[in-house]
């Protein structure tokens, strides 16, 4: 029996190698062929401008060029594709190409480049990077408006580095969205459901919720029971940030939010800064999620130097991209 798991540990160790290399291979060929089409991209834009930028130079260039390669190596030289590396090119220029390292798919570039606000497109595309999104991943933060959404959510001096370095996690703020965009859940906006409804359709799908909640979170428990007093209260759902070190507390409402939900946020908050909380950890974070909410009752019901409590919104349908931006507007002018 020893000699036979021995043997089945060998060849899924062998296996695993394998497996390993031909990732890293794929990975590298992956990163060859972008940056080649960077490369042909570039080549075509500045023979089009030896060929004093008209248009139907250009049309031609192209289309005798897709002509030559498909000749030669067949499917991926079309007409559209050459168009998608002359774009990709324009989309990341050579001043700053010159330490630009392609991990991503030529397919997430593709979808970059047509993101035309030169700030969004470098914030996805670290993102994407820091996160290992999938393509499918990458169009869905994309049209929740997570850039607009972030922007919403963080301090103002904070924004510029967005585009840079992507979200940063460094104090309880920025941990923070508002609002969450919950579409996965199946619930439509006009639809009426409970909030054990709405908890459980989160658990279900408790991949894309954390995804949805942010970097460095963990799951820890849904209903968690404490006792106060004689007296028994469950938590919707309790998660931990390893990037912040600390347990993050989450209440659902379906409804409006109410002072009173504020006040017992702060209660599970505070129970577990005193029961749950280690030493060498910091305070607990606690989040209200409700579908409506007032920013001056949420202003005078939390603490003047509050930040433990947050109070966001949700929506079960993705938003309006421009809805997003008209806010962001609105944020940046006052």
């Amino acid at each position: 029996m020893t000699t036979l798991t021995t043997q089945l540990d060998f060849y899924r160790d062998i296996k695993a190698m394998l497996y390993s290399a031909r990732n890293k291979a794929y990975q590298a060929i992956n990163q060859t062929m972008t940056q080649a089409y960077w490369e042909i991209g570039c080549r075509i834009v500045e023979q089009e401008q030896q060929g004093q930028a008209r248009a139907e130079y250009g049309v031609m260039l192209i289309k005798n060029l897709s002509d030559e390669l498909s000749k030669e190596f067949g499917k991926g030289f079309s007409v559209d594709n050459l168009k998608n590396m002359r774009r990709f090119y324009q989309c990341f220029p050579k001043s700053e190409t010159a330490s630009h390292q392609f991990t991503l798919s030529w397919s997430h570039y593709i979808f970059l480049t047509r993101i035309n606000n030169t700030s969004e497109r470098s914030f996805y595309e670290v993102e994407a990077n820091n996160n290992h999104w999938s393509l499918k991943e990458l169009k869905r933060q994309f049209n929740s408006g997570l850039f607009e959404r972030l922007q919403l959510s963080t301090q103002k001096d904070k924004v510029q580095q967005l585009a840079a370095q992507g979200q940063v996690i460094e104090t309880p703020g920025d941990l923070v969205k508002d609002p969450y965009i919950l579409e996965f859940v199946g619930l439509p906006i006009q639809a009426s459901y409970s909030e054990s409804e709405l908890e459980q359709r989160l658990i279900d799908k408790l991949e894309s919720f954390l995804l949805e909640l942010g970097k460095g979170f963990t799951f820890v428990a849904r209903q968690k029971k404490i006792t106060i007093d004689e007296k028994h209260f469950y938590i919707d759902l309790v998660f931990y940030n390893r990037l912040l070190k600390c347990f993050v507390v989450i209440d659902l409402k379906i409804g409006e939010l109410k002072h009173q939900d504020l006040g017992q946020l702060m209660m599970y908050v505070n129970y577990f800064d005193r029961t749950e909380k280690q030493q060498d950890e910091n305070p607990t974070i606690g989040i209200v999620l409700c579908k409506d909410k007032s920013k001056a009752l949420v202003e005078m019901t939390l603490p003047e130097n509050n930040s433990q409590l947050f109070a966001s919104q949700y929506q079960t349908l993705l938003p309006n991209k421009e809805e997003l931006k008209a806010l962001l507007k609105e944020a940046i002018d006052d």
